[in-house]
């Protein structure tokens, strides 16, 4: 079986199929993928077991009933996939870096959000089981215990979460043997291929911040029952949400990893804190300015050459694209004999035409700092207040470690909104850039009854994260959204109002919620209005802020010319390309704007 360069150990080399003794007793088993049949690797390879003997009990001794859970990986899929695994032992999905170091900073554990950690290697701090009571069910590691197919309520599986696939007929033969109490044996075996849907990251992304059910156009609620209206739903964990608008590119049938492909689900070896790290593909590289950048299919990668011959593309002899960022290649894209960058659905095969910039995004020199989803996510999930206690009566549940314990963390949600997201700016490596933010953590802690021995108060931070709402829109946001809304620039939902007072302009800003104690702000708010922010904390990033007072006073001076001049008119049309400043010049005295 050829390997297009990637390592295999000797242990598959070695595998002599005519000596396994398995197909003695399932030698009518079918369902294999092509690359993953009996024939062709046997079963030992997967199951383990002692395939020299024909007895029953020998042969299935030490035998792995559900192979790829990580506890066995090594001995099970690592045997022809170490690179692969390697990098996965590395990788977010395993690690959880990012939340375990979020959450050791808001509890005061650490000095910075961004040490990394390892969701495998949590003690027993308050954080640590602030994590491990509410968090810690969503890594690889978790194993998959139970026969079935993945679906919306799984979690971790190592392997399995991304590859095992049921096809009916192997669901309801499973069916069945569980119900005759496993005498009654299956014929068809669950396939293992690289042919996963977004049920597989549904259980994980789902959580937090819902990047899964945003997608599909659903928002969680805090409903207890089904309203009839249609545009609600009830989940498969019960949970009741209202459809808000999908994703364009959800819309159009193309699944999560027809954009995020191995290379980013599994890792790429290297160790990240946080998930923006780790991802490298971006809006453009797809719908590019000027021309895509692209690579022959004899430059692939051993990985990508893989999953290229297991989905049985037959492009060979056109350019594929690579991000910019890393080179990494989407092998279900090429270029056409007319410079036309198609794009293979990954779900059904259908072809799709990806569209360049627009002309608008590529000739505006005023928002060249702002990212693609800040002007074109069409709603971000808000989660507003959140109370955090100790409880040492109840009983709680260690998810790392599968087990009642006692004493448990108690976490009161508020409210659930949407909205266009809020905007904030991340500054890395002598980059500006603006990007969509929503409420991460409003919320208080009181570890008061906490036993371990580190300090006891009850905090409250008023943080926002920066976020990709995966909610993404042809048309972009309206001028006035980000101008002349005080959702957009921090200052949460309410009224901002545009006045002239003694031949001066104004605004005003008319907060929607009553002020939360802690800090005098609004519930919902992330900054003051035209303040500068005093507060220690304010992101859960050390490189994504809030917008500062003098950026404020620029977006809405930009939002006072609005208040007179229609965004299409030939004014703003023209700020666009050379900016605000030289037009303020010629302005007339009749046209006030603030002065700061």
């Amino acid at each position: 079986m050829e390997n297009n360069g990637n390592e295999v150990s000797e242990a598959y080399i070695k595998i002599d199929v005519a000596k396994e003794s398995c197909i003695d007793c399932h030698k009518e088993m079918q369902g294999f993928s092509a690359y993953h049949d009996p024939k062709q690797i046997g079963c030992v390879v997967c199951h383990l077991g002692d395939a020299s003997s024909s007895d029953k009990d020998i042969s299935h001794r030490q035998m792995v009933l559900i192979p790829g859970n990580l506890e066995d990986a090594e001995l099970t899929c690592g045997k022809c996939h170490p690179q692969e695994l390697e990098k996965i032992q590395h990788s977010l999905m395993t690690t959880n870096s990012g939340l375990v170091a979020v959450d050791k900073y808001i509890f005061g554990e650490t000095d910075s959000p961004d040490h990394h950690f390892d969701i495998r290697e949590l003690a027993h701090t308050a954080s640590d089981e602030h994590l491990r009571n509410l968090c810690a069910n969503c890594h690889l590691g978790k194993k998959k215990s139970e026969f079935g197919a993945i679906t919306e309520l799984s979690r971790g599986g190592g392997c399995n979460a991304c590859h095992l696939n049921y096809s009916d007929q192997a669901a309801k033969e499973l069916t069945t043997y569980l119900n005759s109490g496993k005498t009654q044996l299956t014929q068809i075996h669950p396939s293992t291929d690289v042919f996963m849907n977004d049920t597989h990251c549904f259980g994980c992304h789902s959580r937090s911040s819902r990047i899964s059910t945003n997608y599909m156009g659903w928002h969680e609620t805090l409903l207890d029952e089904l309203p009839a209206s249609g545009a609600y739903k009830m989940f498969e964990d019960k949970r009741i949400y209202e459809f808000k608008g999908a994703d364009v590119h959800h819309s159009k049938g193309l699944l999560c990893i027809d954009c995020h492909s191995s290379h980013e689900v599994m890792g790429d070896g290297i160790d990240y804190t946080h998930e923006e790290d780790a991802v490298k593909l971006e809006c453009a590289d797809c719908h590019y300015k000027n021309s895509p950048k692209t690579i022959p299919y004899d430059e692939l990668d051993a990985e990508s050459a893989l999953v290229f011959m297991h989905r049985g593309y037959t492009h060979f002899d056109h350019p594929i694209l690579v991000s910019k960022a890393d080179g990494h290649p989407l092998v279900n894209t090429y270029l056409d004999e007319n410079g036309v960058l198609r794009l293979i659905g990954k779900k059904d095969g259908k072809e799709h035409e990806v569209v360049k910039q627009g002309a608008q995004c590529a000739k505006d020199a005023a928002h060249q700092s702002l990212s693609c989803a800040s002007c074109h996510s069409g709603w971000a999930p808000k989660c507003i207040g959140c109370h955090n206690s100790y409880d040492t009566r109840q009983q709680g549940y260690d998810l790392l470690d599968e087990k009642l314990v006692k004493g448990t963390w108690i976490e009161h949600v508020y409210e659930f909104e949407t909205s266009l997201p809020a905007m904030g700016v991340r500054e890395k490596e002598g980059k500006r850039e603006i990007e969509p933010a929503i409420p991460g953590m409003i919320l208080s802690i009181d570890d008061s009854n906490h036993p371990d021995d580190s300090p006891k108060n009850e905090s409250f931070d008023r943080l926002y994260a920066s976020n990709a709402p995966h909610t993404i829109q042809r048309e972009a946001r309206s001028c006035t959204s980000c101008h002349s809304d005080p959702e957009a620039i921090g200052y949460g939902k309410g009224n901002l109002v545009y006045s002239i007072k003694n031949s001066k302009a104004v605004w005003a800003f008319e907060p929607a919620y009553e002020l939360n104690s802690n800090d005098q702000l609004p519930e919902d708010a992330w900054i003051p209005f035209l303040i500068e922010s005093n507060a220690a904390r304010l992101s859960t990033r050390s490189d994504f802020r809030p917008f500062n007072l003098k950026e404020q006073q620029n977006i809405l001076r930009v939002g006072a010319c609005l208040e007179c001049h229609s965004p299409n008119s030939k004014m703003m049309k023209q700020s666009l390309l050379i900016g605000l400043k030289p037009l303020l010049l010629e302005r007339s005295e009749k046209c006030l704007i603030p002065e700061y």
